[in-house]
């Protein structure tokens, strides 16, 4: 299948891994490469632009497919030191870059000068033409049901991808509720040139966490995600046990008085205790509503492969179909 994604970023099928906060290792951005998608390393997750560089080469190790890197640009009073992050990236040949957070327009002249193409996640359709106005060269449109900071306009991609493909010129990946074929077929349907998955990817083998989160994501319904950090207007959805619930109580407890000292014990150092411990009740981790539609722990490489052999299915059977049908009935009519 070739859309603007696959030849922008020169790879097999439009589906891209994104940057997903202790589980975009070496390891599950290698498989989604040599599977044909595009795997992503999470910068951030590497304490260090040193480490960051050896998880890079760790995945060239692995795969002579092109990968990428997701950069997260946070709000915080000790900011990572993002030119040493981006010259590792740059000195370790990466040519595809997943920022989110804020704006990269500030860093966007280093990115372009080392010939890297910026795929920047937005929420909106306003986020998203800032990102094209900057020089971004393909944005990751977010629906509401993503997991993760689905930013506060609570707009779903039914909405938010029509909305995207009337406005925007350079292309765009469908993120948020995305898990098979038939989230892949309906975003290209709606104007997509491809779709991110994040959620789905860590239900697979390869992905390097605790097999506690996997079972966990599998036996979730779409029911089972909360919204946190809504006063803060810093929404994350995540999926609910124990720690959360204790979040969520503090939250009603505070009501418009919360601050985020108040709920650093739910939210500080999570990642660590969920993804490698396997401690499900630690506290508050990303999750899209997309559990839903997870049922199984497959390979990477089964996974993908299915989602493209269900693709084309559907659309030369079952979408065609539906014209075919009708074409005989007008025949009969006549």
């Amino acid at each position: 299948m070739k859309t603007a994604i696959t030849e922008m970023f020169g790879i097999e099928h439009p589906i891209v891994q994104g940057g997903m906060h202790y589980v975009g290792f070496a390891e599950l951005a290698a498989a989604v490469s040599n599977a044909g998608g595009l795997g992503i390393i999470t910068g951030l997750t590497q304490r260090t632009p040193e480490l960051l560089a050896k998880e890079i080469a760790r995945c060239r190790d692995m795969t002579n497919k092109p990968f990428g890197v997701n950069l997260t640009f946070l709000p915080t009073f000790n900011a990572p030191p993002y030119p040493e992050y981006i010259a590792a990236i740059r000195e370790g040949g990466i040519k595809i870059v997943e920022t989110a957070g804020r704006s990269p327009e500030q860093y966007m002249p280093a990115l372009k000068a080392a010939g890297i193409k910026v795929i920047h996640k937005c929420t909106s359709v306003r986020h998203s033409l800032k990102a094209e106005q900057i020089g971004c060269d393909a944005v990751s449109v977010d629906g509401f049901e993503r997991g993760g900071h689905p930013g506060e306009d609570d707009m779903p991609n039914m909405i938010l991808l029509p909305r995207a493909a009337e406005e925007l010129k350079i292309p765009f990946v469908a993120s948020g509720g995305m898990a098979d074929a038939r989230s892949l077929v309906a975003a290209l349907a709606m104007g997509a040139a491809g779709m991110n998955m994040g959620t789905r990817f860590i239900a697979t083998k390869e992905a390097p966490v605790h097999d506690n989160v996997k079972k966990a994501i599998v036996a979730a319904s779409e029911l089972d995600t909360r919204l946190v950090m809504r006063t803060l207007r810093n929404t994350e959805r995540v999926l609910k046990n124990a720690g959360v619930e204790r979040l969520l109580d503090i939250e009603r407890e505070r009501g418009s008085k919360l601050k985020i000292e108040d709920i650093h014990d739910e939210v500080a150092g999570v990642y660590p205790k969920v993804m490698i411990d396997g401690d499900m009740d630690a506290g508050a981790w990303s999750c899209g509503m997309v559990v839903g539609l997870i049922h199984d722990i497959p390979t990477v490489k089964e996974l993908i492969d299915r989602i493209m052999a269900d693709a084309e299915r559907i659309i030369r059977a079952q979408l065609t179909g539906f014209l075919d049908a009708e074409s005989k009935a007008t025949r009969k009519v006549a």
